[in-house]
């Protein structure tokens, strides 16, 4: 996965590729975070997609690199980034991760494992997956399945995206 491999530039942003949708293929606004460390380096990323018409987020897509103190959690607890789309949508039941199940996927060339994780919230799809270069991608839906045609539209963004102006 020859896309996937960390940067050599030292960037204004983080410090490896972000593989999310491109923001132009989305028909919504997009919404980026950093989870930045003590020592300034950052420890993630996650960008959530929302809809147009005020219908609330739709998707969010988080990057953690290993160490990321965000990756580190109880087998029946949720990810970060399930617990980002709950505050979003300002939903605060309790929701655990009920069971998982790997699956392989296809992504062109490459051969992915994808984890599905069945919630306790059942209006919440979530898969994980690790890439090449050690980091763990989460993509978290509400009130949509997420189909395996979803990885194609997968792609690393520009570190433009993430300079601060």
């Amino acid at each position: 996965m020859s896309f996937l491999r960390r940067r050599s530039a030292t960037p204004a942003g983080p410090d490896f590729d972000v593989l999310a949708m491109d923001p132009g293929d989305w028909p919504g606004n997009l919404g980026a975070g950093l989870l930045p460390a003590p020592d300034g380096t950052c420890q993630g990323v996650f960008l959530r997609y929302d809809l147009f018409g005020g219908r609330g987020p739709a998707m969010i897509i988080g990057n953690l690199p290993e160490g990321s103190p965000a990756r580190d959690v109880a087998e029946d607890e949720i990810p970060f980034e399930v617990g980002q789309l709950l505050l979003a949508l300002e939903n605060d039941e309790e929701v655990t991760v009920v069971e998982t199940e790997d699956t392989p996927v296809l992504q062109g060339d490459n051969l992915l494992i994808v984890r599905r994780l069945k919630l306790s919230e059942s209006r919440v799809s979530c898969v994980q997956f690790d890439r090449s270069d050690g980091v763990l991608v989460t993509i978290a839906a509400w009130d949509r399945p997420i189909t395996d045609d979803l990885y194609a539209l997968l792609k690393p963004l520009p570190a433009e995206l993430f300079q601060q102006g």
